[in-house]
């Protein structure tokens, strides 16, 4: 078992990273594999609507970080998002960085275990993380969920340090995401099958 916990913000070791790493040690703990990884501040452009990935095999048309993320996903159980609050929005290079990596490389995170974990210094995460849910909900990703919203606040990681009960909520959130790990891998091992494809409809409300 193995989770991908990818850290949106600019700063490698900032607020979201120290939520992230509250969230990795419980699931290393729990004796899941888990890796933070950064998808780092050179500027990551939003998805340009092309369509080069629906007709090619080597996922989006721009071959930066998005690509270099996405090999990693095939060999994941779960993923965990972190974004910073930016005007009660993600983080720009986030968003362009979501947008792409599902649009073009879904595949590889469809039918998997998905959170996302928010920090602010004061307020706006809530939308925030209303805003990345939907990426699992529409991915067919169980969500899963924490005693709380999954948010830790602070202006950097000295002040996150001392939000006590945003870093309980990182850790009952890799409690449960280790449980759930554990009980799709005893399903499977008693003969579970995975549900159902049908055969998906589009349907564009055009009069």
């Amino acid at each position: 078992m193995k989770v991908l916990l990818v850290n949106g913000s600019p700063h490698k070791d900032g607020c979201v990273n120290r939520a992230l790493e509250e969230v990795r040690n419980t699931l290393v703990g729990e004796g899941v594999e888990a890796e933070i990884f950064w998808i780092g501040n050179a500027r990551i452009g939003g998805c340009s609507a092309c369509g080069y990935c629906h007709g090619h095999d080597d996922g989006c048309v721009y071959k930066d970080i998005v690509n270099e993320f996405a090999k990693k996903c095939e060999g994941a159980d779960a993923f965990v998002f972190g974004s910073p609050t930016y005007y009660a929005g993600m983080a720009g290079n986030m968003k362009g960085f979501m947008d792409r990596l599902f649009y073009s490389n879904g595949k590889y995170l469809k039918g998997k275990l998905g959170a996302a974990v928010i920090s602010s210094r004061r307020g706006g995460s809530t939308s925030v993380f209303d805003e990345m849910n939907k990426y699992f909900t529409i991915s067919e990703m169980p969500i899963v969920s924490s005693c709380y919203w999954n948010e830790v606040h602070g202006h950097n990681k000295e002040e996150v340090e001392k939000d006590e009960e945003g870093l309980l909520t990182m850790r009952v959130l890799g409690r449960n995401m280790a449980y759930l790990l554990k009980c799709i891998e005893a399903g499977t091992k008693a003969g579970v099958k995975k549900p159902a494809k049908e055969k998906r409809v589009y349907t564009n409300f055009v009069r």
